[in-house]
């Protein structure tokens, strides 16, 4: 026993400074995401062979597959300046390499978003970088991103530390300007210098305006973005970091520091960039890091009264920021740094990196596993739950029919006659019925007509035009704040009209899916409805967004207009594309949505005129019925043995979601077996 306990306490030091729970983690959501693009493969190969797929079926597919193999995991890091972000990413990310990898000293470093990831697609490690004068068109970063030529691109050697690290310097270059330049580039008011009697003629700003690193790095080569943002003023005056990248990322990281307390600056961050994407998300992926706690590290006192210390400043933090205390994580990034450089076990412990790192690893990949499961679940369950649906039709229709065959075998031509008379009867109300379903989806292409032109980008545009034109003569900060509330209103209104026309469409669709269940007996089913809430909250997000930054400090002067104006054109930019997602999506809905009804109803139709003509020529010979039979029950034994096997591959489906959380927990339980095994038999 004690040989096994010492084993285990060498095995939890090997742990800690070997693999971490999050490389870990991560390697277990790339198997999970390769396992799911089986299970997605193989419901291909099964359509494929059932000839029951389609160019819809396999569109759906293919883009589920792509979902899935092309998904990253994004963490972000927010602070501002010297609170030691840059440093705290190093310390998780790249203490492999012994040295600080991005630029971390004492004072501003990062100045401006830094995104680090792997382009599978590049011949080597790049550093991209977008100039700080492209602030003066209208363009977005997203648009530029596809525009090789706005970019400065230089190779990274990662062969040698120092050269690879020399290189990413580039992100902190600054230089000065005449404030003439910083003016038109939205980057200096005069509140800068209030209180300055003699205000300079130049001010320092960014050499560049975006990053973009590509880095072999074995967590970014399976998915990993890392994205750096600078302080409060970059946040302000690119708006798409907080209407884009921020809200896209599964984690954020706020970097804070014990000695300065939450500033007001950083609670500005906070609120208005933070704050409002805890209700659009588990709370659990926003945490506030307490760095440089060694700071509080005081050789005079003990433990039990530096934990104290650091634990009032946990509360008082969480007090601050309004979330839970257990999403308050103190760290050092500066002594957790040295101590995987030095393989100090020790100073690690104290430091605390690995309670962020653990953090990350059982709350983040979680959560992200349930956003990409949910959206397999909802596009592929729902696939396979239609052909199971037609399936179980099938069968059913199949036993009815043998079933009637042999309650003929024998019958006297009576029976046989009234058999026939009740089938033909079926096939009339049938026909009387379809006259039904033609009205009804007359009146459903009606209400699909009214939707889609709600929807269309020509009517969006049109506002968007109008709105502009409104705003022209009064091209300032409150003509703009305005056009911005006019617009949103607008915006409101249509998606309010939108969604009236959607509850009445579910009621036709409804009326009709009911009407063939009672008159026909079809399999009662319950049809996907279409539902506007995603669009909307989506939308009041980013009318939210808007109200914050017509109220906020950077829109106060009028000079900053230009920024005004290009946060308008960000917000046109991303509402149309929510416009865009919702027009293409109900598009797709009304095309498809009486889909699984009809396919019942051709079943329904087959199996009716198979079994009249049976009938008929049951009194001209027995052997016709007998024969008849036998193929009834091949045709059963063939699509029962399809159904079983969509069966197996949708119960695959929905256990790897449901045992995805277990999976990794029973993969590190191994991991850690295994090597208890090794370390006692090495002891």
């Amino acid at each position: 026993m004690i040989k096994l306990c010492r084993a285990y306490l060498k095995l939890g030091a090997k742990k800690r400074m070997g693999e971490d729970r999050l490389k870990i983690q991560i390697e277990e959501l790339v198997r999970w995401k390769f396992e799911l693009t089986t299970i997605i493969q193989k419901y291909q190969d099964w359509l494929n062979a059932t000839k029951l797929d389609s160019a819809e079926s396999d569109l759906k597919i293919f883009d589920a597959l792509e979902s899935v193999r092309s998904d990253q995991l994004t963490i972000a890091f927010v602070a501002e300046f010297s609170r030691g972000k840059t440093e705290l990413i190093n310390a998780i990310f790249f203490a492999d390499y012994k040295r600080r990898l991005l630029p971390s000293t004492v004072g501003r470093t990062t100045m401006c978003p830094t995104e680090l990831l792997y382009d599978a697609d590049a011949p080597g490690a790049y550093i991209k970088l977008l100039p700080i004068e492209t602030r003066s068109q209208d363009d977005h970063i997203a648009d530029l991103k596809r525009d090789s030529n706005a970019w400065t691109v230089f190779s990274l050697d990662i062969g040698s530390a120092d050269n690879l690290a020399h290189s990413l310097q580039e992100v902190v270059k600054s230089k000065m300007v005449p404030i003439a330049e910083a003016k038109a580039l939205a980057l200096y008011d005069e509140s800068m210098h209030n209180n300055s009697a003699n205000p300079p003629s130049e001010i320092e700003i960014p050499v560049w305006r975006h990053a973009i690193i590509s880095f072999p790095h074995p967590l970014l080569k399976q998915g990993l973005v890392i994205l750096d943002t600078p302080g409060l003023n970059a946040l302000g005056t690119e708006p798409e970091l907080t209407l884009n990248m921020l809200p896209a990322a599964q984690a954020i990281v706020f970097v804070l520091a014990p000695d300065t307390g939450v500033t007001k600056s950083d609670l500005d961050i906070w609120r208005m960039h933070i704050q409002d994407l805890l209700d659009t998300r588990n709370p659990k992926t926003i945490i506030a890091a307490l760095n440089k706690i060694d700071t509080l590290w005081d050789e005079m006192k003990t433990e039990e009264e530096i934990d104290a210390a650091i634990n009032q400043q946990v509360r008082v933090t969480a007090e601050l920021l309004n979330i839970d205390a257990a999403n308050v994580l103190p760290v050092s990034a500066q002594k957790a740094l040295v101590a995987k450089s030095r393989h100090d076990n020790k100073l690690l412990e104290k430091s605390r990196i690995l309670t962020i790192e653990s953090h990350l690893a059982d709350e983040i990949i979680p959560y992200k596993q349930e956003i990409i499961g949910n959206k397999v679940l909802n596009v592929i369950g729902s696939m396979i739950e239609n052909h199971e649906s037609l399936l179980r039709t099938r069968l059913d229709k199949l036993t009815s029919q043998r079933d009637s065959y042999f309650g003929a075998t024998g019958k006297n031509g009576d029976v046989i006659k009234h058999l026939t008379q009740k089938t033909r009867q079926q096939q009339v109300a049938y026909n009387e019925n379809m006259k039904h379903m033609q009205s009804s989806r007359r009146l459903v292409v009606q209400y699909s007509n009214s939707v889609m032109n709600e929807l269309s980008l020509d009517a969006f545009d049109y506002l968007v035009a109008k709105t502009r034109k409104d705003m022209t003569e009064s091209w300032t900060t409150i003509g703009l704040k305005k056009g911005i509330t006019v617009f949103f209103a607008s915006i409101n209104e249509t998606m309010q009209i939108v969604f009236r026309q959607m509850e009445e469409t579910h009621e036709v669709i409804e009326s009709i899916y009911e009407k063939f269940h009672k008159d026909h007996g079809l399999p009662e089913m319950q049809f996907k409805k279409f539902t506007v809430d995603p669009y909307i909250k989506h939308l009041t997000m980013l009318s939210k967004k808007a109200d914050d930054f017509r109220n906020s400090p950077i829109t106060t002067m009028t000079e900053q207009n230009f920024v005004v104006k290009k946060f308008f054109v960000l917000l046109v930019s991303h509402t149309r594309e929510v416009f865009f997602r919702a027009n293409v999506e109900a598009e797709a809905w009304f095309k498809n949505i009486m889909s699984p009804l009809m396919g019942q109803i051709a079943i329904h139709k087959q199996m009716l005129e198979q079994h009249l003509e049976t009938l008929c020529k049951i009194s001209d010979s027995k052997d016709t019925l007998s024969k008849n039979i036998i193929t009834v029950e091949k045709q059963y034994a063939v699509v029962a043995e399809r159904f079983t096997e969509l069966e197996s591959i949708h119960k695959q489906l929905i256990g790897h979601m449901e045992h995805s959380d277990n999976t990794t927990q029973q993969t590190n339980s191994a991991n850690i077996k295994n090597e208890l095994e090794e370390t006692v038999t090495e002891s």
